[in-house]
Order: structure tokens, then C-alpha cells, then sequence
């Protein structure tokens, strides 16, 4: 094992495949010389077992062996391992078979007798090709990643609009909506779409920490500030300069960790926790929350001068309830993020995905595609791989059966009893999520007597 910068990398594995007992133990033992960890195999059957039992870096494969040709193997062999190195090793007669070879997906062919100098350097150089091809492969699958899905809903239109005129400037944003509905990702999209996208992007969840804690994570500590302070410490806001700093679920943030935001928010200066020496950092700030904090303020649960300082851009990002016709299309971009692009789902997991009212949002519906994933035999999901779904479905309809019939009027004044609380009896909220006006919305009320009084 070799120590490099600190880390430590285990050799290359190569696999070596040729009939000839000569070549085969020279070719081995100069291999491991140079740093190489080595299998062998005389036949193409072994060859085959060792690739199933290893992961190899390399293999130099003959291409006449006697129980079949390497040229056959190719294929299966680059399905097994796609990023793995392959050296054809050919007599001279056999050279237009090695070209072919390549054609097929071989990386290059050497003629016996082999060039120990030759070998190395094309070795070197075909497994540095298949390094650049793997981590080509991880960056496109983080630019994946990091791709925004925006449906064709109404609300979630609007939301991205205003998202797009918020990455053009630097105004200070505040992100509202409920647990799940992707307020990170939107922050963090209109960090990179902005002027500061090349500087920090620096995120803390509020809600983690609580008092000296909290205050340590964002202004940074002077060493025996407190008990646990046994060095010196560079906060958040100070990592943020030049950059965004996203504080998520800030409506959880102690009031005293509040006053002193809010002197950074207008001054730009702060002092590490135990220090009297003033810092500047010149950050951009975006805030979320899933709370109301206008009634927090009110309720004395948050500091309303801090609420009109980062209320200067509120921007709702909608619930995936919302926006139920763009879950098809949501489910294809998260399947995508979670590395199963050839995943698809049966017309009544699909439906059943569309019929139900997602509390936990667009992480829930992630969470529940990784695990229908994982459970399902092939890469069609069906209505038994979300057996959580179905087990809450058959509990709310069990429950609901029992106070309402099964009339449209019940079952009219039930969709609207279900909204009503979610959206804990605020009738502008629930009457735009069903779709109707206030002026419908208190007609269905008067008429219907199974509706809720409010």
C-alpha cells in the first residue's frame, strides 16, 4: 500500500489472461515489480470467474485462447466492468482481428513478443483514459444533481419566474413554504445563477442548534470562549464573505442569536463569540422557513424587526399537493437524481402517487422512489413497491368512510374538511388550492351541511 499526500491508495488490480504459462508468469512477475497487484488466468472460463470475484483496473487479454477468443468476451467483459482498461495482447499475424477488437471497445493491443517499456506506458496511459471516463461519468450525474425540475403548474411557474428576477439581483430573500417543498435547492440554484455564484455557498439549518451553540456556528469563537472552546474558530457569516450565506428554518432561531443577526444584516460587522475585535463580511442573504413568522412576531416568538429585514423578498415556493399534474414529470427528474433513469412506473403506481396529498413533499415522494426502487425486482414499479402509501390511504379511507357517505355532497364536504385543515382554516389559502374563488368557496359552505363551520 502506498501513502500519497496523506491518503492511502491501494495498487491497480490488473488481470492477465493468456494460455501461454511463460508469458503469463514473466508478464506477472514484472507487473507486481512496478506496483501492480496481479491475477492470472490461462482460459477464458477462469478469466471469467476472476471478473465476476474482483474488481480489476486493467486486464491484458489474449486473443486465442483454448477455450474460446478474447474477441467474443469483449462486450460482456465491458458490461461487467465499464471503466475498466483493456489491453489486447496479439502475434503478428493476428493484428486486423486486434484492430477489430478496438473497434469493439477494447483500448489498445500489443504484439508478442511484449516491450516491457511499451507496456507500462500504454498500461499508464490507457488507465488514466479510463479514469477521465469515470469522472466525466460522476460530473454529468452531478450536473443531475444540481438540475432544477420546474413543472407547468401555475404556482410553481410563478415561483420560478420570481426565482429567476431574484438571482439577477442581491436583495436579501426570504423563501416560504412548507418542510419538503425544495426551498434549498431554490436558494441554492439562485446562488449559482447569480454575480456570487463563483464564491461561497454557505448553508446552516437553525432549528440544529440551540443559544452559544448556534451563535459559535455563525459568528465563529475566540478560544476559551466557553467550556468547549479549545481553539480559535472561523463562524459561517465570516466563511459567507463575498458569497451567500442560506440560514434555513430561521423562524427557530433564539432571540438572542436574533438580535445579533440582525446588527450583521445591517452593519456587515460582527465578533467572534469572546472576542472584542470587529469583522466585516459583505455576504448575500437568503433566509426560509416554514412558519409564519409575521404571527410569530406577533406571538413575541421572533423579533419583527428582524422579520422586516429579511421579509424584503418573500418568495412561496408552492406544496407538491399544489401541483399534483407535475409529479409525472417530477418523478422522471428525481428517478434521474437517484441514478435510476431507466426506471418507470405502472399506470396505477402512477395514479396512486398522483392521488395522494404528500405532507412530507418533494422529499417524501424522493424517499419513497429510492425505496420503491430498491424493492422492486426490475426497473417497472408497481403499486406494491410503495406499501407505505397503501397502508395510509387504506387508514384514511377506513377512518373517513365512518363520518361521511357516499354521495358526492360527503364526499364534497370531506375534500373540503381535509383542506380546511391543512391549511388550518384559512379559507384564501384552501379556496386557491381547490381551485375556486372565496365567493364558491363560501357558497359550497352555506349549501353543504357535512362542511365544517368556520
Amino acid at each position: 500500500m502506498r501513502k500519497i499526500y496523506g491518503r492511502y491508495c491501494l495498487k491497480p488490480n490488473v488481470l492477465v489472461v493468456d494460455d501461454e504459462i511463460d508469458t503469463l508468469e514473466s508478464l506477472s512477475d514484472f507487473l507486481e515489480l512496478n506496483g501492480y497487484a496481479v491475477v492470472t488466468a490461462d482460459s477464458l472460463k477462469n478469466a471469467q470467474n476472476a471478473i465476476v470475484m474482483h474488481k480489476f483496473d486493467a486486464v491484458f487479454l489474449d486473443m486465442n485462447l483454448p477455450d474460446g477468443n478474447g474477441l467474443d468476451w469483449l462486450h460482456p467483459l465491458r458490461e461487467l466492468q465499464p471503466y475498466l482498461a483493456i489491453i489486447v495482447i496479439t502475434g503478428i499475424g493476428d493484428i486486423p482481428t486486434a484492430v477489430e477488437a478496438m473497434r469493439l471497445g477494447a483500448d489498445h493491443f500489443l504484439t508478442k513478443p511484449l516491450n516491457t517499456d511499451t507496456l507500462l506506458l500504454f498500461l499508464a496511459r490507457c488507465l488514466e483514459v479510463e479514469r477521465l471516463r469515470r469522472r466525466e461519468t460522476i460530473s454529468r450525474r452531478l450536473l443531475i444533481d444540481k438540475r432544477i425540475y420546474i413543472g407547468e403548474s401555475p404556482l410553481m411557474q410563478e415561483a420560478w419566474q420570481l426565482a429567476k428576477k431574484c438571482s439577477e439581483t442581491d436583495t436579501t430573500l426570504l423563501l416560504l413554504g412548507e418542510t419538503g417543498t425544495g426551498k434549498g435547492v431554490f436558494a441554492r440554484w439562485i446562488h449559482d445563477s447569480g454575480a456570487r455564484r463563483d464564491e461561497p455557498f454557505v448553508e446552516l439549518n437553525c432549528s440544529s442548534l440551540r443559544g452559544d451553540l448556534l451563535a459559535s456556528e455563525l459568528f465563529g469563537h475566540r478560544k476559551g470562549a466557553f467550556t468547549s472552546a479549545i481553539e480559535d474558530r472561523e463562524g459561517l457569516v465570516e466563511t459567507a464573505n463575498g458569497g451567500t450565506l442560506f440560514l434555513d428554518e430561521i423562524g427557530d432561531m433564539d432571540l438572542a442569536v436574533q438580535a445579533q443577526l440582525l446588527k450583521v444584516i445591517e452593519e456587515k460587522v460582527f465578533r467572534r463569540v469572546g472576542d472584542n475585535k470587529q469583522r466585516l463580511s459583505e455576504f448575500r442573504l437568503i433566509c426560509a422557513t416554514n412558519k409564519d413568522l409575521s404571527k410569530e412576531a406577533a406571538a413575541k416568538r421572533f423579533r419583527s424587526d428582524l422579520y422586516f429585514r429579511i421579509c424584503v423578498f418573500p418568495l412561496v415556493i408552492p406544496s407538491l399537493r399544489q401541483c399534483l399534474d407535475d409529479i409525472p414529470g417530477m418523478i422522471n427528474h428525481l428517478l434521474s437524481v437517484l441514478h435510476q433513469p431507466e426506471a418507470s412506473l405502472t399506470p396505477a403506481a402512477m395514479s396512486l402517487l398522483q392521488e395522494y396529498s404528500w405532507p412530507g413533499n418533494i422529499r417524501e415522494l424522493c424517499n419513497v422512489l429510492e425505496r420503491a426502487c430498491i424493492l422492486a425486482r426490475n426497473d417497472l414499479l408497481d403499486v406494491d413497491n410503495f406499501p407505505g402509501l397503501l397502508n395510509k390511504e387504506e387508514v384514511s379511507h377506513s377512518v373517513d368512510q365512518t363520518k361521511v357517505g357516499w354521495d358526492l355532497k360527503s364526499q364534497e364536504a370531506l375534500h373540503i374538511r381535509r383542506a380546511l385543515e391543512h391549511f388550518n382554516n384559512d379559507v384564501t389559502q384552501t379556496a386557491r388550492a381547490l381551485g375556486i374563488s372565496r365567493a364558491t368557496f363560501y357558497r359550497k359552505l352555506k349549501h353543504n351541511p357535512d362542511t365544517p363551520s368556520i
